[in-house]
């Protein structure tokens, strides 16, 4: 069954719209983000879970609050989990819709990566937590060729990149084997000034509406400083802002501008789909609701050769 996919940077809105489709298509939601998989992480996630009601109705979703807090998923088991829950919307006859702005998950699973499973190598993490994040960068690039910066959004994502690298390189590894989709993707944008201040708003909105409550909680709950760092952006800033690190008003400013930085860099990942050949149907966010809703439904049944 043709997958239909809705992608975007983070507060473009795509979440109400691939309900909205998909409910309108007798289809079920396929979260494509890699913190929304952590049960709990709500607000700081933007799970927004109300979005998935039409009317009175929930459109059934998955992918979302399948892992515990302080577990390190992955895109490997992103790929496993995505195609036992594609393969079962299939089966029940319903449409499935791809929603989320995770862009290497997203392409992981329509494109098959050969994805392999690699365990944690505790020895060699403690070696290179002896390092400077310079000397890990530098270590990292001799392991492979770095097309972006999210194999050190933080020191911990720097590490486990460079513990893939080395087992790469070490074994003979087992990797997965799915098939390609067939799929068509729609992206909503908006332009650079909206989405800065649809960014700032929610921002705003979820600090004063529980966001910094979520984080203390799991510190009571007995998840380290460093797991939640690990997760970045709200995650982050809020736990050193809790921590005294950061007074509120630093907090705030230094967790806006990172906001802002991670849409950049989704939208350059997204355009770097497009260079190795997505065709990204792209949706002015700016259009009334139901325009786009109008306007996907009808590209994607032209796609199906249906009128």
């Amino acid at each position: 069954m043709k997958l239909l996919s809705v992608l975007g940077a983070t507060a473009t809105g795509k979440t109400k719209i691939a309900v909205a489709v998909a409910s309108e298509l007798n289809g079920e939601i396929l979260s494509a983000d890699s913190r929304q998989v952590y049960r709990n992480m709500n607000i700081g996630t933007g799970k927004d879970l109300d979005d998935y009601f039409v009317g009175n109705s929930q459109v059934p979703y998955h992918l979302i609050d399948i892992a515990d807090v302080g577990y390190k998923y992955n895109v490997f088991e992103y790929q496993r989990d995505f195609y036992r829950a594609y393969y079962d919307v299939c089966s029940r006859n319903r449409q499935p819709v791809l929603c989320g702005g995770s862009g290497m998950y997203i392409e992981a699973v329509i494109n098959a990566y050969s994805m392999p499973e690699v365990p944690a190598n505790y020895e060699l993490r403690t070696e290179l937590e002896k390092k400077s994040d310079a000397e890990l960068i530098s270590l990292l690039a001799g392991l492979k060729q770095m097309h972006n910066k999210t194999d050190y959004d933080t020191r911990k994502r720097l590490i486990r990149a460079i513990e893939i690298e080395v087992f790469r390189k070490r074994n003979n590894i087992q990797v997965s084997n799915y098939e390609k989709l067939d799929n068509i993707y729609f992206g909503i944008i908006f332009d650079a000034d909206a989405r800065r201040n649809r960014i700032s708003e929610r921002l705003d909105y979820r600090l004063k509406n529980g966001m910094i409550e979520e984080v203390k909680q799991f510190l009571q709950n007995g998840i380290t400083a460093d797991d939640l760092i690990y997760y970045g952006l709200e995650y982050k800033f809020i736990t050193l802002y809790l921590a005294g690190k950061l007074n509120y008003d630093e907090m705030r400013r230094q967790l806006n501008i990172a906001i802002h930085q991670f849409a950049k860099r989704q939208m350059t990942w997204f355009r770097g789909m497009e260079r190795r050949g997505a065709k990204i149907n792209w949706i002015d966010g700016h259009l009334p609701f139901d325009e786009k809703i109008k306007l996907i439904k009808n590209m994607f049944f032209n796609s199906l050769n249906i009128k």
